[in-house]
């Protein structure tokens, strides 16, 4: 992902140091304060009231940082870079900065209808793991604002930016999921197993989904960490008639087994028969043999033997 943040390369001081300065700017504008007025002496006044200001306007420069957090630092609106430093520390406080999350976060989106490949209604989810990684696409390339669901205002504080940049991956990860669901069938009904399905396709569907997010993604600053499909199913609509699909798919199948080795055991017989010449049987008896072997290999029940006291 090709960034354009940079990194701030402003005047920082510990925050710790300044804080006792300032602290002792304060006592200092007070102590001249007290004297001014004992004195009645207008330069002390003049010069706790400067002093003072200035405290106050050095209380603005503080800020800090944990661990997987970022600050956005603009000059008057001109991006200047992005803090990165953890700690506390003090900085221009004519610059404005906005505070990002660069810790991951997962997004377990809900089942949507959409259609596959064969034009079957389908239930299908996701869930991602995605973090921040350019902070200057993400606060500078995209509207935070629209982003936000219609009712509600984005504001300045780390929780009300994250939950936007949700929303947005929320709708992308949608139209990933519609777009990768729709090139694929749900399973293969027509028994072509060199075809890639949603339900056989495993880690190539969720690579692909996952490229998908990436690419629609990139222009936010946005990486997706992972992307898995953790939810499909058939839409409740069709859902029975396709278990009953399934079931007469998987019956056909069953038959089919059955019925290849009832024949394999039925031409075993008879050529165990014929080799070790214990009966000699005519064409008609054969046929009479094989069907009735096939009777009890195929059938469900269980077979009902009749004792023949007579000839074969």
């Amino acid at each position: 992902m090709e960034t354009r943040e940079i990194a701030y390369k402003g005047t920082t001081l510990n925050g710790f140091f300044m804080l006792f300065l300032n602290l002792a700017l304060t006592i200092a504008a007070i102590v001249m304060f007290v004297f001014a007025v004992d004195n009645e002496s207008w330069q002390l006044g003049a010069g706790s009231v400067v002093t003072l200001l200035v405290s106050l306007f050095l209380w603005a420069g503080f800020m800090m940082l944990e661990p997987g957090e970022a600050r956005v630092v603009m000059f008057f609106g001109k991006y200047v870079g992005t803090f990165t430093r953890t700690g506390y520390y003090w900085i221009n406080p004519f610059t404005t900065t906005k505070k990002l999350s660069l810790r991951a976060r997962n997004l377990d989106a809900e089942p949507i209808k959409v259609n596959d490949k064969e034009g079957n209604p389908v239930m299908i989810g996701l869930v991602l793991v995605w973090r921040l990684k350019d902070t200057y696409k993400a606060m500078f390339e995209i509207d935070s604002q629209t982003m936000a669901s219609s009712n509600a205002q984005v504001g300045t504080d780390v929780k009300s930016m994250m939950a936007a940049f949700e929303r947005f991956v929320r709708v992308q990860s949608d139209a990933a999921l519609r777009q990768v669901a729709g090139q694929y069938a749900y399973d293969d009904t027509e028994s072509r197993s060199e075809d890639i399905t949603l339900r056989s396709g495993g880690e190539e569907i969720n690579d692909q989904l996952e490229a998908k997010l990436n690419e629609r993604l990139a222009m936010a600053g946005i990486e997706v960490v992972e992307a898995r499909i953790n939810y499909l199913a058939y839409a409740p609509e069709i859902a029975a008639v396709m278990l009953r699909r399934q079931q007469a798919t998987a019956i056909i199948a069953a038959r089919e087994k059955i019925v290849e080795g009832a024949v394999s055991m039925v031409k075993m017989a008879l050529d165990q028969l014929k080799e070790q010449d214990i009966v000699r049987l005519d064409d008609d008896k054969k046929a009479q043999m094989v069907s009735n072997l096939l009777v009890v290999l195929c059938g469900e029940d269980n077979a009902q033997p009749i004792v023949n006291t007579g000839s074969i």
